[in-house]
């Protein structure tokens, strides 16, 4: 997982370094069009099994303005939320119990299309409300000693957002994003005795807009 994520922001770092060479060379990136990189911070509101707030996720969205004011497009964006739990006995199946302290971890990999209203055209400040449905892939997981119990599970996702891009350099398309989202996916999960039934979360992004 830590490789995946080492991976996943190497990655967008070097996306944004090349779209911001791009896009000093150009009023627009994509006409009638838009491109969100963000980092994200999550809190997991009525699941118990991995609670903690992180910083440990990415947004990319993009979309085209098929009306001034309404754009239709695409996202994808993934999470991962901890949660230590101290040292307990364990049921262990076959009438055993097992003795450890566990790290839980939950892994969510939303994606889909997304439809975006903005409230102002060709301003400095362009407020938006926008909506993202799609699946939504997690990976429930518990750590103990050298082991992992975990599964693997789909839902349907929902995430109502609102946020704002501002707009620096009169003229250019180069701004800088910041969104605050509510999100509910329906997945389901049993990891030893523990079990999740739907996933909702809340938490802003902060990001570069093109």
């Amino acid at each position: 997982m830590k490789t995946i994520k080492y991976i996943s922001v190497r990655a967008a770092l070097v996306a944004v370094a090349c779209l911001l060479g791009i896009a000093s060379g150009k009023a627009q990136l994509i006409p009638n069009g838009y491109l969100n990189v963000d980092w994200q911070y999550n809190v997991p509101w009525n699941d118990d099994f991995a609670e903690k707030s992180s910083g440990w996720g990415m947004n990319f969205e993009g979309g085209y303005y098929v009306l001034p004011e309404l754009a239709v497009g695409a996202f994808i964006s993934y999470h991962t939320n901890n949660k230590y739990v101290p040292r307990q006995t364990l049921p262990n199946g076959n009438q055993s119990t097992m003795t450890t302290d566990q790290q839980h971890s939950i892994f969510q990999l939303p994606f889909g299309v997304v439809g975006r209203y903005r409230f102002l055209q060709n301003s400095m400040f362009e407020p938006y409300a926008a909506l993202k449905l799609g699946p939504n892939y997690a990976k429930m997981s518990s750590y103990y000693y050298v082991l992992e119990t975990y599964e693997k599970t789909w839902g349907f996702y929902f995430s109502p957002e609102i946020g704002v891009t501002f707009f620096p350099v009169e003229g250019y398309r180069l701004g800088i994003h910041l969104s605050l989202y509510y999100s509910y996916a329906t997945n389901k999960g049993h990891v030893l005795h523990y079990s999740v039934d739907g996933l909702g979360n809340f938490g802003f992004r902060v990001g570069l807009s093109f």
